[in-house]
């Protein structure tokens, strides 16, 4: 199994959780919830983070927003689930850390955008005020530069002076050379104004995929920070997914990378988790951490007229989803599981060899019975009304066995 080497970095402790160092990926998402209903988005944080989500972050927008903060960490204390909470500011963070201590002390982590703490003298103020609470807390922060809210005048002091040189970059150069400036220039000034290295996260989020892997490589050749990824605005449905795993799959497998998160535009009325299992999938996928057994299945051809293999391939796909919270307790291992179910002879065998456990299902024109493998090897033959029954018992089964 190949796994991308990681660039090191410096682990940053995020309320039990190490982002960075040699500590595995973590997966982080957001709410959509307006933070002043404590009892929304406290059930949209478990859900979150009974999904998988690692990291939450929410908005801290308002006072209100703010206020509701501890009772936010209460609630969650209540349920027993011990999630760190990020608190997003914007514009106002300054103002909102001092005046609400109790939040300040109830978040686990800041997230400051360098681009909206304010202009000229008041963007320095502003920026080492939340800093300055950040270390009478003893909390870690993320500069997160986005390209959607880069700081107007770092911008326009580096096109000027590209403008003046004797070989002028192209704007878009200059443009995503301002974004690591303004994570590094800020990260520094956190330092001198006493926040330790190993408080700090970078990152610098854009919504076009090369655009995200060459300012993350240029990032992470210039600094050993802790380094958050995420392709922003990335969209809805298949757009939003394919993007984000396109960018996040180059970076990592580089070794860039140490907390992601898939910033989807949800269906109305969706199930904000879905993020979290994108991030899973892309983490999985490339090897890099195991979260849920994986179904190999075929895409069907000619020779698989019937459609009962793509039947079978849900049902296993539903049989694992509920089973892995069990499993993820007393067999933490069955993340790892590789499951097969293929639908002809054509390549059935062998993929079914090559899993965990597989079976391959009789395609047009071959006998109606499915040989079950398991570590390579034929165990049984599958046929009648009770097959799916019977595999299901067999996968739970394979489950038990394992060390």
């Amino acid at each position: 199994m190949f796994v991308p080497t990681r660039q090191p970095t410096v682990p940053v402790r995020v309320r039990g959780v190490t982002v960075g160092g040699n500590a595995p990926v973590v997966v982080q998402s957001m709410t959509n919830t307006d933070t002043a209903d404590a009892e929304a988005t406290a059930t949209q944080v478990a859900e979150l983070y009974r999904a998988g989500s690692e990291l939450v972050r929410v908005t801290v927008n308002t006072q209100e927003a703010a206020a509701a903060v501890p009772e936010l960490r209460q609630r969650l204390s209540d349920q027993g689930l011990d999630v760190p909470l990020i608190g997003d500011f914007h514009y106002n963070g300054h103002l909102l850390l001092r005046k609400f201590p109790r939040c300040a002390e109830a978040l686990d982590k800041y997230r400051i955008n360098p681009g909206n703490v304010g202009k000229g003298a008041n963007h320095d103020q502003n920026f080492a005020t939340m800093i300055q609470v950040a270390i009478e807390h003893q909390k870690p922060v993320r500069i997160g530069v986005n390209a959607g809210s880069l700081d107007p005048e770092l911008l326009s002091a580096l096109m000027e002076t590209n403008a003046k040189a004797s070989v002028p970059q192209p704007a878009q150069a200059v443009f995503l050379e301002a974004m690591v400036q303004s994570a590094l220039r800020s990260a520094a000034a956190a330092e001198e104004l006493g926040l330790r290295r190993d408080q700090i996260i970078l990152s610098c989020k854009i919504s076009r995929v090369q655009e995200l892997v060459r300012v993350y490589r240029a990032l992470a050749d210039r600094t050993d920070h802790a380094l958050h990824l995420g392709l922003t605005e990335a969209g809805m449905g298949m757009k939003g997914t394919v993007s984000s795993a396109a960018g996040l799959a180059v970076l990592l497998q580089q070794g860039i990378g140490d907390t992601i998160r898939v910033s989807l535009t949800p269906d109305p009325g969706s199930s904000r988790t879905v993020e979290v299992r994108v991030a899973q999938q892309v983490l999985q996928s490339m090897d890099i951490r195991p979260f849920l057994p994986q179904v190999t299945a075929c895409p069907g051809c000619g020779r698989t007229t019937s459609s009962y293999f793509q039947v079978l391939s849900q049902e296993v796909e539903r049989f694992l989803h509920a089973r892995m919270p069990e499993w993820r307790r007393v067999k933490p291992q069955a993340a790892s599981l590789q499951v097969a179910v293929m639908g002809c002879v054509v390549n059935g065998p062998g993929e079914s060899k090559a899993a965990h456990i597989g079976i391959s299902l009789p395609g047009t024109g071959e006998a109606p019975r499915a040989p079950v493998y398991e570590d390579g090897v034929q165990v049984t033959t599958l046929e009648g009304p009770n097959l799916a029954a019977d595999f299901l018992r067999r996968i739970e089964a394979y489950v038990a066995r394992m060390p």
